[in-house]
């Protein structure tokens, strides 16, 4: 199993739904539930904290006078 601190967004999601299909299947051992659903809490705290970088991104924009993006404010104000 690869770092999920590591993971895009992409890659987290993906392998989110396959631990989610799995579990809702139930053709795993008891541990072997125990597993997925811990490494399914840890892909979906990934994929907000993912998700969240990219809307601070996003309302970090600056715009122009003709109302195009001139660019973006520091991320830390």
């Amino acid at each position: 199993m690869s770092d999920v601190s590591k993971m895009s967004f992409e890659e987290a999601i993906k392998e989110l739904e396959a631990v989610v299909g799995q579990l809702e299947r139930g053709d795993v051992a008891l541990d072997d539930s125990i597993a997925l659903y811990e490494r399914g809490a840890a892909l979906k705290a990934r994929c907000e904290a993912k998700l969240k970088e990219a809307e601070e991104k996003v309302a970090k924009i600056t715009l122009g006078e003709n109302g195009t993006a001139a660019g973006t404010a520091p991320l830390d104000d």
